[in-house]
């Protein structure tokens, strides 16, 4: 089967009416949120997020790069209207204001980054094929002023992302710290992984695939461009796997959620299959080292997992702190 053929058998288009833009996120049912809320019991939580920082997996050129965080007040600036005086400037001029003679003091900063730089969600209108984004919104619905459908807000207004979350580790099922280069995952390997942890797979989960590749880079065993370009993770005919069962998101601790290798002369298809005809987000560059330890170490595989995404008007794509409750 080609990779157009599967997507005309996954598509979800106007299974959810004509104007939706949750896709997927639709299998996420009071029912299967209540059912999400009972994997709870320690109390315990992990957070899955990598690091915001100059030094993240983008490197410092291309189209995406690391974030820039910059400090607009700091300490040194307790008295920046007496030292600075009348040529300081507007902001010497407001912060002197603010501290003046009473106690209150504040530091205050920015951060500069592209909306996909670390752990976080793709919305629906990130990736299209043919002109299209999911449910046959034309790609002009996305301008340089942002997407005025399948936006990130669509997500993050809804309520976000908080379902019951399956870790599906398939690094420490081969018995391995992290998977070869460009190795992918097949939709059987899924299931044995599963099978393997004693977890089932539900209506309106998201899976969470631990492949190893994030200390990868973290711990310097590659460049930005090689950790990119020789990611491994799930295979094209996963999105069939995915569809089959009702999986509410996918996410994955390397940089596409799928490996890095080319489909019939194309690149990144699941993410056309995904984003585009089935309307499935998906999370990258998530740390999944400390939530895998602990799943080994419980035998408990699944989580409430809580993951809202910013509400980034026209946005296509959020950074989140997802957090596995336990």
């Amino acid at each position: 089967m080609s990779w157009r053929n599967l997507g005309d058998k996954v598509r979800n288009w106007g299974r959810w009416g004509p104007d939706d833009q949750r896709g997927t996120l639709n299998h996420i049912t009071p029912e299967a949120l209540r059912r999400a809320a009972g994997t709870v019991r320690s109390g315990r939580t992990v957070s899955l997020s990598a690091p915001i920082s100059a030094d993240g997996p983008q490197g410092a050129h291309g189209i995406r790069r690391n974030p820039v965080h910059l400090m607009q007040v700091d300490g040194a600036d307790s008295d920046i209207a007496g030292r600075l005086g009348s040529w300081g400037g507007r902001s010497a001029a407001e912060v002197g204001g603010l501290f003046g003679a009473g106690s209150l003091r504040f530091n205050d900063d920015y951060l500069i980054m592209p909306t996909q730089a670390a752990t976080q969600w793709d919305a629906l209108a990130h990736v299209y094929y043919d002109g299209e984004l999911y449910n046959g919104v034309p790609a002009s619905a996305v301008t340089s002023l942002g997407a005025v459908r399948n936006g990130i807000d669509a997500v993050a207004d809804a309520g976000g992302v908080c379902a019951r979350g399956v870790l599906l580790d398939v690094a420490r099922h081969r018995g391995v710290p992290h998977l070869d280069p460009n190795q992918t995952i097949d939709p059987a390997e899924l299931d044995a992984v599963a099978a393997a942890q004693g977890v089932t797979i539900g209506t309106g989960d998201v899976v969470v695939v631990r492949t190893g590749w994030w200390p990868v880079f973290r711990d310097g065993r590659a460049t930005p461009d090689e950790w990119l370009a020789q990611t491994p993770g799930l295979s094209w005919e996963c999105a069939e796997w995915l569809h089959e069962h009702e999986i509410a998101a996918v996410a994955a601790d390397n940089v596409c959620v799928e490996a890095m290798v080319p489909v019939e002369g194309e690149m990144l298809v699941l993410h056309m299959l995904a984003l585009r005809d089935m309307g499935l987000t998906l999370g990258e560059i998530w740390d999944l080292e400390a939530i895998g330890a602990d799943c080994a170490e419980d035998g408990r595989y699944e989580f409430l997992l809580c993951a809202p995404a910013l509400s980034i008007t026209g946005a296509v794509g959020s950074p989140i702190n997802p957090v596995a409750m336990k």
